[in-house]
């Protein structure tokens, strides 16, 4: 198979979907790799690197949409793409289309395989592709939080660990999977008071475990979120429901509840935020203020670590297409169901139940297509 590797072009992600020595991967297991010019700069990755690994390196992305039979991004396509996507050619990359109706349309009139990296599943309903950005966001929140806070940035001026004698800062993190466990972990580790909150009794006995003493994991409701408010200088946003729209958990009304100058942090930004005033930001402007509460909203969080998310990233999505790239998608989703799982438009088609039900359109089980 050709397998195409783009160069981002979403604002400042510096991410590429595959290393060189991921490419050396695939060439092992004989298939042709073509790499976009610079697609691995931001991330430390020079073309010479790629093109030692046995990767063939173009200058245009309308050349890699022409030639491969697959490709991979970190981000979803945007507009300039949206034409270049063939029928049939397969586009394995991060989609959120619950939260993206112009795309999803586009992929259906393309008749392309769309295969996304967030909705791939594990038996035991884990995310292996969602989960290292999620492991990178979750932490990266509360360094996000923490500098938000300081006065210069529009912040109420409170040191998150407090110092001896102050007391710290209080963070609310919405939502005990991996990206609120790490955002946590976080927290706690610079002594922040922490409330983590989960609406599963199970996970939040797993949490109480193996979560440090100033670390508080409630059962989540709109009463605890509420009452909470009043005492947090950092709310993290980190819920998910797979493939789905994240609901709203904090609504408008709720902030005159919160202090001046206090931060919320949106991690579910990319399936449309869990904050009813949240909108997508860029790393260049990542904040407003609303009610006098700073948001921050980066649609792309991992990106402004590249480096280290573009190898976490690569770990985790290699196995994946050295499999599609093997067997071809039906084979592929035929023998692994999380790869079928990954299916969300294929030929003109949604086969994600989430997508479907986000914009009213006709679901189709992805079972019939195979």
């Amino acid at each position: 198979m050709i397998v195409g590797i783009l160069k981002e072009i979403k604002s400042e992600e510096n991410r590429v979907a595959m290393t060189p020595a991921g490419v050396e991967v695939m060439l092992q297991n004989g298939h042709t790799l073509l790499v976009e010019k610079n697609a691995g700069e931001g991330s430390g990755f020079a073309d010479e690197a790629y093109a030692s690994a046995g990767a063939e390196i173009v200058s245009t992305p309308a050349e890699i949409f022409e030639r491969a039979d697959m490709v991979m991004h970190v981000k979803e396509p945007l507009g300039p793409e949206y034409d270049l996507i063939r029928e049939d050619q397969i586009v394995f990359t991060y989609l959120h289309l619950a939260a993206a109706e112009e795309l999803t349309q586009v992929l259906i009139r393309s008749g392309s395989i769309n295969i996304a990296y967030e909705t791939i599943q594990k038996a035991d309903g884990s995310l292996p592709l969602l989960t290292p950005m999620s492991e990178v966001a979750g932490r990266m929140a509360i360094q996000q939080g923490a500098k938000y806070l300081e006065m210069a940035q529009g912040g109420r001026g409170v040191l998150l660990g407090g110092v001896p004698g102050v007391d710290p800062a209080t963070v609310v993190v919405i939502g005990g999977g991996v990206v609120g466990t790490h955002a946590a972990k976080m927290a706690c580790g610079l002594g922040a008071k922490v409330y983590l909150l989960d609406m599963n009794l199970e996970r939040l006995r797993y949490l109480s475990d193996i979560m440090p003493a100033n670390c508080f994991p409630l059962m989540s409701s709109p009463a605890t979120i509420r009452g909470l408010l009043k005492e947090a200088d950092v709310v993290v946003g980190a819920v998910l429901v797979t493939g789905a729209k994240a609901p709203k958990l904090v609504t408008r009304d709720m902030l005159p509840l919160m202090k001046n100058g206090s931060v919320l942090v949106d991690v579910a930004i990319d399936q449309g935020g869990c904050f009813e005033t949240s909108r997508p930001t860029t790393h260049s402007e990542p904040t407003y203020t609303i009610d006098g509460v700073v948001h921050y909203c980066v649609a792309n969080m991992p990106g402004a670590v590249a480096k280290t998310s573009t190898l976490a990233l690569t770990n985790a999505t290699l196995p994946y297409a050295v499999e599609i790239a093997n067997k071809g998608w039906k084979r592929a989703m035929r023998e692994n169901t999380e790869i079928k799982l990954g299916a969300n438009v294929v030929r003109g088609q949604v086969t994600y139940q989430g997508v479907a039900d986000a914009f009213g359109l006709d679901f189709m089980p992805m079972d019939e297509l195979l």
